[in-house]
């Protein structure tokens, strides 16, 4: 009687907890994962941690195409005045929500760590994301809260926008035939307001390179120095005056002191509201410049002076299909307008169809006015290490890329074992 009692017993029990750890845990999860069905689908493109995205908004389902996407989150950045970067994330409905559409701002600090910058731009993606969530099951899931905060009050600024930057890095190497090390050290004054823009840096770099070949030492050296400063006025959302105040020295263009104030101005055809989407600039500079060459150059000069003047055309797009850009900028000296440049540069990233993009960039330039080759050429050594600059009339780049992906179009699961 008692085995039997016993068996009942543990039968009973054993039921239970089949019921209990299966029966249960399927009905639950099935419940979510047919709510999630209909949750929108996002497409991430831009800037961004995505892992960490798909970590804490886990309740849409993310892919890895437009084509399949309900939302297409497009993020643009460009700096801000005291160093950090403004966001500008914009939400395009499409398919069933082509009717929602709108544009969000974010701007982090440059003392942000990236795990600020990374949460402070998931707030607002689950700001505008939210109006998506509503028009689906997931939105009874969805609570919103309000922290109320101190209003805050109006501050002076005792730095009265001024930003300050310093930095120095060496990186040295050895082996048994090779040394080589390298100093980098930049000091930066910034002051940027809607109103005017102001920057200044002082820069060095400095490489050498000892090679031991069959008892024989080669030894090469570069170094460049230069101070370099910038002042824009703002005249209206479309036009803007401004002039660069620059000096340098370089020993790979045979420069021992150059000195060139350059007043400009320039255009923009859109709004500098829109500069994150669009932008369309005509930018027109004369440049006066003094030079010190530390070789004679083979035009037999040692010094001189040039005026000069410059006209560059700046396109630039970036839209749901992709992003372009491209430059134009044609200069010359005046007292010998053969001595001239013009180049042409640019990029260009779009999806030819689902799964499918391509990249491409490159530039071309017609070089006339090599005025500081020294007369004395390149050694061997200099060739080949590329220490200076060389004689040429034009110069390409191009580069050609396309990646296609294919499978599932869902990119949901973060997994990062093994560290990939």
């Amino acid at each position: 009687m008692i085995k039997r009692l016993v068996f009942l017993f543990l039968f009973f029990y054993t039921v239970c907890f089949i019921l209990t750890a299966y029966s249960y845990p399927e009905e639950s999860e099935f419940d979510i994962n047919e709510v999630k069905k209909d949750a929108p689908k996002v497409f991430l493109d831009g800037r961004c941690d995505r892992d960490y995205i798909r970590t804490e908004i886990p309740y849409v389902n993310y892919v890895r195409d437009r084509k399949g996407a309900d939302v297409h989150v497009l993020i643009t950045t460009q700096g801000t005045g005291p160093g950090g970067t403004e966001y500008t994330i914009a939400f395009i409905g499409l398919e069933k929500y082509s009717d929602i559409k709108d544009t969000l701002k974010y701007v982090s600090k440059k003392a942000d760590t990236s795990d600020e910058t990374r949460k402070g731009m998931v707030k607002v993606l689950k700001m505008g994301l939210i109006p998506y969530i509503a028009r689906t099951p997931i939105a009874d899931f969805i609570s919103i809260l309000f922290e109320e905060e101190v209003s805050p009050t109006a501050v002076e600024d005792k730095w009265n926008f001024w930003v300050f930057s310093m930095s120095l890095s060496g990186s040295f190497f050895g082996e048994k035939s090779y040394k080589y090390y390298s100093l980098y050290s930049n000091v930066s004054a910034n002051r940027i307001t809607p109103e005017s823009k102001l920057r200044m840096s002082i820069y060095g770099n400095f490489n050498e390179s000892n090679f031991d070949i069959d008892g024989d030492t080669i030894y090469s050296y570069s170094d460049r120095k230069s101070f370099s400063g910038l002042y824009v006025k703002s005249i209206s959302d479309h036009w803007s005056i401004g002039t660069w105040l620059s000096a340098s020295s370089a020993t790979y263009n045979n420069i021992e002191l150059a000195i060139s104030p350059t007043p400009a101005i320039e255009y923009n055809l859109y709004p500098y509201s829109e500069s994150t989407r669009k932008q369309l600039r005509f930018l027109y500079k004369v440049g006066l410049s003094y030079r010190r060459y530390r070789e004679e150059t083979i035009y037999n000069k040692t010094s001189e002076s040039l005026l000069s003047e410059e006209l560059a055309v700046t396109f630039a797009i970036k839209e749901p299909w992709g992003n372009a850009s491209a430059t134009i900028e044609g200069s010359h000296y005046f007292h010998d307008f053969s001595k001239n440049r013009l180049e042409i540069y640019g990029h260009v990233s779009f999806r030819l169809f689902k799964g499918l993009s391509l990249r491409m960039s490159g530039g071309f330039a017609a070089i006339h006015d090599q005025l500081s080759l020294p007369s004395v050429g390149a050694s061997l050594d200099e060739i080949l290490l590329q220490r200076t600059e060389l004689a040429t009339n034009f110069e390409y780049h191009v580069s050609i890329g396309f990646s296609y992906t294919f499978g599932s179009v869902y990119s949901n699961v973060v997994n990062p074992r093994f560290g990939r």
